[in-house]
Protein backbone atom coordinates (compact mmCIF):
# COMPACT_ATOMS: atom_id res chain seq x y z
CA UNK A 1 0.00 0.00 0.00
CA UNK A 2 1.44 3.40 -0.93
CA UNK A 3 2.28 5.92 1.76
CA UNK A 4 2.92 9.65 1.81
CA UNK A 5 6.20 10.64 3.44
CA UNK A 6 8.06 13.91 4.00
CA UNK A 7 11.66 13.92 2.78
CA UNK A 8 14.43 16.52 3.20
CA UNK A 9 16.71 17.73 0.43
CA UNK A 10 19.18 14.99 -0.53
CA UNK A 11 22.48 15.76 -2.30
CA UNK A 12 23.66 13.37 -5.00
CA UNK A 13 26.05 12.90 -7.88
CA UNK A 14 24.67 11.80 -11.22
CA UNK A 15 24.75 11.51 -14.99
CA UNK A 16 21.97 12.36 -17.43
CA UNK A 17 20.99 10.82 -20.71
CA UNK A 18 18.26 10.77 -23.32
CA UNK A 19 17.21 7.18 -23.89
CA UNK A 20 14.48 4.91 -25.20
CA UNK A 21 12.64 2.11 -23.41
CA UNK A 22 15.21 -0.34 -24.80
CA UNK A 23 18.37 1.67 -24.04
CA UNK A 24 18.02 2.18 -20.26
CA UNK A 25 21.44 0.61 -19.79
CA UNK A 26 23.13 3.67 -21.31
CA UNK A 27 22.27 5.52 -18.11
CA UNK A 28 21.44 2.86 -15.51
CA UNK A 29 24.65 0.89 -16.09
CA UNK A 30 26.68 3.94 -15.07
CA UNK A 31 25.63 3.63 -11.40
CA UNK A 32 28.57 1.31 -10.67
CA UNK A 33 30.94 3.78 -12.31
CA UNK A 34 29.57 6.65 -10.21
CA UNK A 35 29.98 4.60 -7.03
CA UNK A 36 33.56 3.75 -8.03
CA UNK A 37 34.45 7.33 -8.83
CA UNK A 38 33.02 8.52 -5.51
CA UNK A 39 34.94 5.81 -3.65
CA UNK A 40 38.12 6.90 -5.44
CA UNK A 41 37.59 10.39 -4.06
CA UNK A 42 36.84 9.07 -0.56
CA UNK A 43 33.19 10.16 -0.75
CA UNK A 44 30.82 7.75 1.06
CA UNK A 45 27.42 6.77 -0.30
CA UNK A 46 24.42 8.02 1.69
CA UNK A 47 21.60 5.83 0.40
CA UNK A 48 20.27 3.73 -2.43
CA UNK A 49 21.30 4.53 -6.02
CA UNK A 50 18.40 5.65 -8.18
CA UNK A 51 17.02 6.61 -11.54
CA UNK A 52 15.38 10.02 -11.71
CA UNK A 53 12.94 10.60 -14.55
CA UNK A 54 12.96 14.17 -15.84
CA UNK A 55 10.70 13.69 -18.86
CA UNK A 56 8.77 10.80 -20.33
CA UNK A 57 7.33 10.79 -23.83
CA UNK A 58 6.15 7.23 -24.44
CA UNK A 59 4.58 8.04 -27.82
CA UNK A 60 7.98 9.19 -29.12
CA UNK A 61 9.86 6.57 -27.05
CA UNK A 62 12.02 9.30 -25.55
CA UNK A 63 12.98 9.64 -21.91
CA UNK A 64 15.38 11.98 -20.16
CA UNK A 65 16.72 10.08 -17.17
CA UNK A 66 19.42 10.54 -14.56
CA UNK A 67 21.33 7.85 -12.71
CA UNK A 68 22.22 9.14 -9.27
CA UNK A 69 24.02 8.15 -6.10
CA UNK A 70 23.22 9.97 -2.83
CA UNK A 71 26.09 11.52 -0.88
CA UNK A 72 26.08 12.84 2.71
CA UNK A 73 26.88 16.41 1.68
CA UNK A 74 27.25 18.29 -1.60
CA UNK A 75 30.42 17.55 -3.58
CA UNK A 76 32.04 19.11 -6.62
CA UNK A 77 31.17 17.80 -10.05
CA UNK A 78 33.81 15.83 -11.95
CA UNK A 79 34.01 15.16 -15.68
CA UNK A 80 30.59 14.29 -17.03
CA UNK A 81 29.21 13.76 -13.51
CA UNK A 82 27.15 16.56 -12.02
CA UNK A 83 26.27 17.39 -8.43
CA UNK A 84 22.66 18.20 -7.56
CA UNK A 85 20.05 17.93 -4.83
CA UNK A 86 16.77 16.05 -4.78
CA UNK A 87 14.07 18.47 -3.64
CA UNK A 88 12.50 18.29 -0.20
CA UNK A 89 8.80 17.70 -0.02
CA UNK A 90 5.97 15.23 0.26
CA UNK A 91 6.39 12.04 -1.73
CA UNK A 92 4.06 9.15 -2.47
CA UNK A 93 6.08 5.98 -2.06
CA UNK A 94 5.68 2.25 -2.47
CA UNK A 95 8.13 -0.66 -2.43
CA UNK A 96 8.22 -3.37 -5.11
CA UNK A 97 9.76 -6.76 -4.41
CA UNK A 98 10.55 -8.56 -7.64
CA UNK A 99 12.00 -8.16 -11.10
CA UNK A 100 12.41 -4.57 -12.34
CA UNK A 101 10.47 -5.53 -15.50
CA UNK A 102 7.38 -5.69 -13.26
CA UNK A 103 7.72 -2.04 -12.19
CA UNK A 104 5.42 -0.82 -14.97
CA UNK A 105 2.42 -2.35 -13.20
CA UNK A 106 3.52 -0.97 -9.82
CA UNK A 107 3.88 2.51 -11.34
CA UNK A 108 0.42 2.28 -12.93
CA UNK A 109 -1.04 1.23 -9.56
CA UNK A 110 0.70 4.10 -7.74
CA UNK A 111 -0.55 6.66 -10.27
CA UNK A 112 -4.09 5.23 -10.06
CA UNK A 113 -3.96 5.29 -6.25
CA UNK A 114 -2.82 8.92 -6.36
CA UNK A 115 -5.72 9.85 -8.62
CA UNK A 116 -8.18 8.06 -6.32
CA UNK A 117 -6.74 10.00 -3.35
CA UNK A 118 -7.04 13.31 -5.22
CA UNK A 119 -3.27 13.85 -5.14
CA UNK A 120 -1.48 16.17 -7.56
CA UNK A 121 1.94 15.10 -8.78
CA UNK A 122 4.90 17.44 -9.21
CA UNK A 123 4.50 16.95 -12.96
CA UNK A 124 3.41 19.01 -15.96
CA UNK A 125 2.49 17.84 -19.43
CA UNK A 126 3.92 19.69 -22.42
CA UNK A 127 4.15 18.67 -26.07
CA UNK A 128 2.95 15.13 -25.30
CA UNK A 129 5.58 14.53 -22.60
CA UNK A 130 5.41 14.34 -18.82
CA UNK A 131 7.95 16.60 -17.11
CA UNK A 132 8.56 15.52 -13.51
CA UNK A 133 9.93 17.61 -10.67
CA UNK A 134 11.11 14.46 -8.90
CA UNK A 135 10.15 10.90 -9.86
CA UNK A 136 12.50 8.24 -8.52
CA UNK A 137 13.19 4.53 -8.63
CA UNK A 138 15.58 3.67 -5.78
CA UNK A 139 17.45 0.37 -5.94
CA UNK A 140 17.53 -1.02 -2.41
CA UNK A 141 19.16 -4.34 -3.36
CA UNK A 142 22.84 -4.58 -4.25
CA UNK A 143 23.03 -6.92 -7.29
CA UNK A 144 26.53 -7.99 -6.19
CA UNK A 145 24.96 -9.44 -3.03
CA UNK A 146 21.69 -10.69 -4.58
CA UNK A 147 22.18 -11.44 -8.30
CA UNK A 148 18.62 -12.73 -8.87
CA UNK A 149 16.51 -9.72 -9.98
CA UNK A 150 13.36 -11.56 -8.84
CA UNK A 151 14.56 -10.92 -5.25
CA UNK A 152 15.30 -7.22 -5.63
CA UNK A 153 13.54 -4.40 -3.75
CA UNK A 154 12.86 -1.13 -5.53
CA UNK A 155 11.25 1.92 -3.90
CA UNK A 156 9.23 4.34 -5.99
CA UNK A 157 9.14 7.94 -4.73
CA UNK A 158 7.00 10.41 -6.69
CA UNK A 159 6.98 13.99 -5.41
CA UNK A 160 3.64 15.65 -4.81
CA UNK A 161 3.04 19.27 -5.79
Amino acid sequence: MPQIIELPERPYVGVRGTITMTTFGLVADRIGEIVGRLAGRGVPIAGAPFLRYESIDLAADRLVVQAGVPVPEPVEAEGDLFAATLPAGRYATVTHHGHPDELRHVIESLLKWGAEQGLKWDMTERDGAEHWGCRLELFQTDPRVEPDPHNWDTDLQFRLS
